[in-house]
């Protein structure tokens, strides 16, 4: 705790000199134009090696995870590169954004990972995985991050809050949050303490929260995601009994609260009153993984209801073990594991987020335009 007052004193200066930065103060602290740094925060979808050090269940540094990144096995939870990996790609970065544990010093202005496999919004998510660091862990380790740049511009708070204010944020939380808690009753009891609505009201007023204090600290470009269509990957549809639907509806709808109120939350932080200065865009994955799913063969998807690599029916009742041997054609796999996407979903996906013109994908404006501002 003796960390956090330094903090919060950072984060009420950048706030403050964002308000009354001028155009010429920006244009100093912009090296090079463009986007000068790239922060993400998130779960296992995101995660490149965070979780290789800590004593948990939800770590991938082993083969055959990163059988076809170019760097191998990293502890990225697919067969090769994140979301985020390609849309740093896409945003004009020459190498990958490294993960936290591993990024200190002048590194830091390019960005960093702060992403945690079996990670939530809610601190206790996760939990019967092992260790994580929560969103709330990882808000407070971008304010470290903050801390220790300031030093790279001389205490020139200003130049400092304007650098932060060209860089693209990334925020893609909530799945584990049904994953691994609301829906596994055995190990959590909110199912039986919320209803779907209330647990998704409570949800969003704490990642409202935790978004306003990426804010605080210097965000003003950033991306959030909607869940995924949780109900339809390989893990569920192993366990799912249904009969009426191939996927678990029952959780497709709670997301689809949460995602509802996530869009909304978009719309209150773009008007300006809430948080002045700020650009949020809203990734509606959901109707992109139906879009997936249902025009899979124009995208060269094969399979859309298995695991490339996993145990079991759909091989989605045990993940993908060490040194298992994965499918042979995994470019026609929509799915990596029980619930990661594989690479190529993964280059499909970030495709229509940063370029689409669809605002049914990204909302109001895609991450190109977000990123042109």
């Amino acid at each position: 705790m003796e960390r956090f007052e330094p903090l919060v004193m950072i984060a009420m200066i950048l706030t403050i000199c964002l308000c009354l930065s001028t155009p010429e103060a920006c244009s100093q602290a912009d090296q090079g134009g463009g986007v000068p740094g790239f922060f993400i925060f998130g779960d296992s979808l995101v995660d490149n090696g965070n979780n290789n050090g800590l004593l948990t269940l939800a770590r991938a540094n082993y083969r055959p995870y990163g059988v076809d990144f170019p760097q191998g096995t990293t502890g990225r939870f697919t067969n090769g590169r994140t979301f985020v990996d390609v849309l740093a790609q896409l945003l004009g970065f020459r190498t990958f954004i490294p993960p936290y544990t591993r990024t200190r010093g002048r590194a830091l202005l390019r960005g960093a990972n702060y992403a945690s496999g079996a990670a939530g919004i809610r601190d206790e998510t996760g939990n019967n995985l092992g260790a994580h660091v929560s969103m709330n862990n990882q808000v407070e380790n971008f304010g470290r991050t903050v801390e220790e740049m300031s030093r790279f511009f001389r205490g020139d708070t200003e130049a400092l809050g304007c650098y932060l204010s060209k860089c693209i944020f990334y925020s893609g939380m909530g799945s584990n949050d049904y994953l691994n808690n609301y829906f596994m009753t055995d190990f959590y009891n909110t199912k039986s303490q919320y209803t779907p609505q209330a647990y998704a009201s409570a949800l969003l007023e704490d990642y409202s929260r935790q978004l306003r204090q990426l804010y605080q600290f210097g965000a003003r470009k950033v991306v959030v995601t909607g869940v995924g269509m949780i109900g339809c990957i390989p893990y569920e549809l192993a366990r799912y009994q249904g009969n009426s639907s191939r996927c678990n509806e029952e959780i497709n709808s709670a997301i689809s609260l949460f995602n509802t109120g996530l869009r909304k939350l978009v719309d209150r932080f773009n008007s300006g009153r809430v948080l002045p200065g700020a650009k949020f865009v809203y990734l509606d994955t959901y109707k992109s993984n139906i879009d997936l799913i249902d025009n899979a063969s124009t995208y060269g998807f094969t399979v859309v209801d298995k695991g490339c690599c996993g145990v079991g029916k759909n091989n989605g009742q045990i993940t993908c073990l060490p040194l298992q041997q994965p499918c042979q054609d995994r470019r026609g796999y929509l799915f990596w594991d029980a619930f990661h996407p594989t690479q190529d979903a993964n280059i499909v996906l970030a495709k229509m987020a940063f370029s689409s013109p669809s605002r049914a994908y990204a909302y109001p404006i895609n991450i190109q335009q977000l990123a042109a501002l």
